[in-house]
């Protein structure tokens, strides 16, 4: 028998048994038997995976699939209901370890009941934490963590949970050790999403780009269930194997295994994927002359199809702007980041603070807000008077930056709405004042203000009692009196 996996038993003992090679990678299957259980008792329909393969647990809570030698990790697609258990590092314990040198293996997950309903539950999502010094670590552990431990903590919810949407650090990996610190000082489970700077660049191809991220935090794609969401995590940044260039592409096996993951999803529930590059951003638009192969996912319209039928929503980061693209049936929320414009002020380069998004699930219902760091949840849009914006001097100018189409933004003179700002592909004023030239800002001279498509501007007739309005999708009202 021959390459592939059909080698002579002989020869197979003899490559399970080798140390790992770069050189020596031939094909091994292996068998993983297991069972799912909660209080000693088996759980039926549970799914289980390698990433290739789903197999579901029978009657018994017992599940077999045939694994192989390329494969790392196994891991259970938490069904709702059950405690998101936690490593010691703060990130959601989930798979176990395929030992490679054994054709059979054996793995046993315990599930705990929730004492609460998860029918309805919060979770977080936090963009480009980003580190790359001290400093950068500094202001994580000292200023964006306790701003979120604030946040969980007037939520409320014992079901809350977190998702670290990728570039957690800043290519310097080993300052993986202060992100888990910070993320474990939180108290609640995260999930991690792979950027394009965790990766190990100067690796022949894409394969070996997540050793170091594994290492910590366990497989790139997977999935779990909470209340009556579906949630994803994929990994769309492929190394193209030179430097440390990649660009945004689901690979096959990935799309694969999501067609098994999707068919144990009835269609009409809420399903949410993670993961770092947007599919999809205004930027596109706004930019047309930029390459946007590192910052689209190049074979999205595939990803759309899969997700036809469902209620979908795609979380993503890696821009540092806000941007929220309706798009048919999938909604891609692509948030503003906890580390803003790389660490050198209050805002992102489109004038969106620093800060992290807040998801309440209520039945299949999602509802979502911008938490800016440091600020309450009623800043929700910034206002500039006439004259601070110099392209348009004779305006008021407002950023609203979570802004989409269900949002209404009026003013209001005396008590007496008069209008609707117009709505203009603009920079933010204040970026401009921060980011804009050569040598600023200082810690990031590179950072220039960035076109965005949540600027409004409006000539009132009078300044006295002049309040801005605006009222989300969801009803909620916030408004500015200038």
């Amino acid at each position: 028998m021959g390459w592939l996996g059909f080698q002579s038993s002989s020869l197979a003992k003899e490559v399970l048994d080798a140390p790992y090679s770069d050189e020596l990678r031939l094909f091994n299957p292996i068998r993983i038997k297991g069972k799912i259980t909660s209080n000693g008792k088996g759980i039926p329909n549970v799914g289980v995976s390698d990433g290739r393969v789903i197999s579901k647990s029978n009657s018994n809570g017992e599940f077999e699939l045939v694994s192989g030698s390329d494969k790392e990790f196994v891991f259970v697609i938490l069904p709702s209901g059950y405690t998101i258990e936690k490593q010691a590092n703060g990130s959601a314990s989930f798979f176990k370890k395929i030992d490679t040198r054994y054709a059979e293996q054996n793995f046993s997950f315990e599930l705990k009941p929730l004492r609460n309903s998860d029918g309805n539950h919060h979770f977080l999502l936090l963009s480009d934490t980003q580190i790359q010094n001290e400093y950068e670590a500094n202001q994580l552990l000292t200023v964006s963590i306790p701003d979120v431990q604030k946040t969980i903590q007037n939520i409320n919810d014992p079901n809350i949970f977190a998702i670290g949407c990728g570039d957690l650090v800043y290519d310097r990996l080993e300052l993986f050790k202060e992100y888990n610190q910070g993320i474990a000082a939180t108290g609640i489970p995260f999930f991690q999403v792979i950027g394009n700077h965790d990766m190990d660049f100067k690796v022949r191809s894409d394969e070996g780009t997540a050793k170091t991220f594994k290492g910590h935090f366990g497989p790139t794609y997977y999935s779990w269930n909470r209340g009556e969401v579906h949630y994803i995590v994929l990994d769309d940044v492929f190394y193209l194997g030179t430097g440390s260039k990649y660009i945004g592409y689901i690979p096959e096996e990935q799309l694969a295994w999501l067609e098994q993951d999707l068919a144990l999803v009835e269609k009409g529930k809420t399903v949410v994927i993670s993961l770092h590059i947007p599919t999809f951003t205004g930027n596109v638009k706004r930019y047309p002359e930029r390459d946007v192969l590192g910052g689209t996912v190049s074979n999205r319209e595939h990803l759309y199809r899969m997700l036809e039928g469902y209620q979908a929503h795609i979380l993503s980061g890696h821009t540092h702007f806000n941007d929220n693209m309706i798009m048919g049936h999938v909604y891609e929320h692509c948030h503003g980041t906890v580390c803003g414009a790389w660490w050198s002020g209050p805002i992102c380069y489109d004038g969106t603070p620093n800060g992290y998004a807040i998801y309440e699930a209520r039945g299949s219902e999602l509802k979502w807000t911008y938490k800016g760091t440091g600020l309450g949840l009623d800043e929700q849009f910034r206002v500039y008077g006439k004259g601070y914006h110099p392209d348009f001097p004779e305006y008021h100018t407002v950023n609203c930056w979570n802004y989409d189409p269900n949002w209404e933004i009026s003013w209001y003179e005396n008590g007496i709405k008069v209008g609707a700002p117009q709505k203009i592909m603009a920079v933010d004023p204040w970026s401009i004042e921060l980011h804009a030239g050569p040598n600023l800002p200082a810690r990031r001279e590179w950072v220039e203000p960035q076109l965005n498509d949540h600027m409004f501007f409006f000539k009132p007739n009078s300044i006295d009692n002049l309040v801005v309005e605006a009222k989300d999708r969801f009803g909620n009202v916030y408004s500015k009196k200038i």
